[in-house]
């Protein structure tokens, strides 16, 4: 052992001993031993062999963890939630500040290793961590603060929404924040950001007044209409293309705690009644009402359902007149509408997304609610024994239509909502039938969109992915070809560089 690493390790033995179980933990990991080379793959999937001492230099420069396959809180961390994912990195870098991540990317870059950014791992296709390249898990780096004053929340690139929602609102401040209170906020806001308020006062994206980011060559810049406005633009819509964000700051607004939220249910056997209504009803809608529908089909037939989900955040004198459409669908097997406090209600769907299963999803954005379209929902979700399927409508409209679609790199601006469907299956079975199961089932609904929501996207084909950006792509593949030439940041709905 070296001198260095023999200091060091004595420091760490006196660490340990002064520090909770956790922090001590994070301060051995911190000094992961580096026994040997370490093979890896580049972002072409060619093999690399990096050399033990540069690992280790790696290793030491971090303040956070480097974690190789069989050290403690490897395997934790290569997972994302999708549990049919199942991926080994061939090292993961838990950064706990700037310096860290700065550290990660750049010995990807100069490698150009393939690279995989991990905030709540939400990602259904899985690109949040990767087979043989490098994960940055960026579960250590969370933090929110809230500035009253100038109604400006400042939010740590790892952080989740709930972490949002609840600094925010103990100061009765909001912003967009998604329906799902374990989803990062990074990868929701660069993609888009729907939410429960999001026709009230924008997508998430649409609230970010500034980001701090590292890009390709290590750099940390600030972006804002002010200060580098094109990659400013690009990132609300763009996705991860542009690298890594380590804080945003977003515009908050003024709200009451307590709204008028809940799930009216039906029987599956309503679906066709249930869409119909929704469609009208979502349609006539007012900015502050927010509105889903949902249909769910168990394996045992117990808990399937026809729902509507609602969030009304206006004024409480006017929630009956606003709710009263409701009544026409006749008396629901249970509700749960009334008064919640709002960060209640966006963890109320937390236990609906666990993502303990092999699952599969297919989403779109549609313009209308045409009967054609309805009818292959409802007629085309068939009860399995082995298997859950979901079909849901996520509402926009609303102030999310009233930005203008060159405004971000964001193009889906005069949709009605997005539709997502998806199955899930046992881990330990085959989840091929069910996929292809799925994937016929989203072909009768495929003909009704216009696109799709880049945070749901799969693995689809390139140019279908380029197609999606509409108008705004010719002005991303600028923006990436100027803050990401090589093409590092690709785990995503990809921009090639122009």
């Amino acid at each position: 052992m070296d001198r260095r690493r023999f200091l060091q390790s004595s420091v760490a033995a006196g660490v340990t001993a002064a520090l909770p179980t956790a922090q001590a933990l994070a301060a051995l990991q911190a000094l992961t031993q580096v026994s040997g080379d370490v093979l890896a793959v580049t972002g072409e999937r060619t093999e690399r062999s990096l050399e033990r001492a540069a690992v280790q230099e790696l290793a030491d420069s971090l303040r956070g963890n480097l974690l190789l396959p069989g050290n403690e809180g490897y395997d934790q961390a290569r997972r994302v939630l999708n549990d049919s994912i199942d991926r080994y990195p061939a090292l993961i870098v838990q950064p706990t500040g700037v310096a860290d991540i700065q550290s990660a990317v750049t010995f990807a870059a100069e490698r150009q290793l393939l690279l995989a950014v991990k905030c709540g791992g939400h990602s259904y296709a899985g690109k949040s961590t990767c087979d043989r390249g490098m994960q940055i898990d960026l579960s250590m780096f969370r933090h929110c603060r809230v500035d009253p004053a100038s109604k400006t929340a400042y939010v740590a690139g790892g952080s989740l929404l709930g972490d949002l929602d609840h600094e925010a609102m103990a100061h009765e401040l909001v912003t967009t924040a998604g329906t799902v209170s374990h989803t990062g906020v990074g990868g929701l806001t660069l993609g888009g950001g729907f939410g429960r308020l999001a026709r009230r006062y924008g997508l998430a994206l649409d609230n970010v007044k500034a980001v701090e980011i590292v890009t390709a060559d290590g750099r940390l810049q600030r972006a804002s209409a002010s200060e580098n406005p094109d990659l400013y633009w690009g990132v609300r819509g763009g996705g991860g293309n542009f690298g890594i964000v380590t804080s945003f700051e977003f515009q908050l607004h003024p709200m009451q705690r307590t709204v008028i939220g809940g799930d009216i249910v039906y029987p599956l056997d309503r679906a066709r009644d249930v869409l119909r209504f929704y469609a009208d009803f979502a349609q006539s809608a007012p900015d502050d009402l927010y509105t889903d529908a949902v249909l769910v089909s168990t394996p045992t037939g117990e808990g399937s359902a026809a729902l509507i989900h609602v969030c009304y955040s206006g004024p409480a004198s006017e929630s009956d007149a606003v709710l009263a459409p409701l009544k026409k669908l006749g008396k629901p097997v249970f509700s749960s509408v009334g008064p919640v406090d709002y960060v209640a209600l966006q963890k109320s769907w937390d236990e609906t997304d666990p993502r303990n299963n092999g699952e599969y999803l297919k989403s779109g954005f549609v313009n209308g609610f045409p009967d054609a379209m309805l009818d292959a929902i409802a007629g085309g979700i068939e009860p399995d024994p082995r298997r859950q399927t979901m079909v849901f409508f996520q509402q926009s409209g609303g102030a999310i239509g009233r930005v203008p679609v060159e405004a971000t790199a964001f193009p889906h601006r005069k949709s009605a909502a997005a539709i997502g469907a998806f199955t899930s299956w046992p881990i330990g079975s085959d989840g091929g039938p069910h996929i292809d199961y799925l994937r016929q089932y989203w072909s009768s609904i495929a003909p009704f969109t216009d696109g799709y929501y880049t945070n749901d996207s799969a693995n689809e084909p390139q140019a279908q992915v380029n197609t999606n950006y509409q108008g705004n792509f010719p002005r991303l593949m600028q923006v990436k070809k100027k803050y990401d030439p090589g093409n590092l940041f690709r785990l995503n709905a990809n921009i090639a560089p122009a």
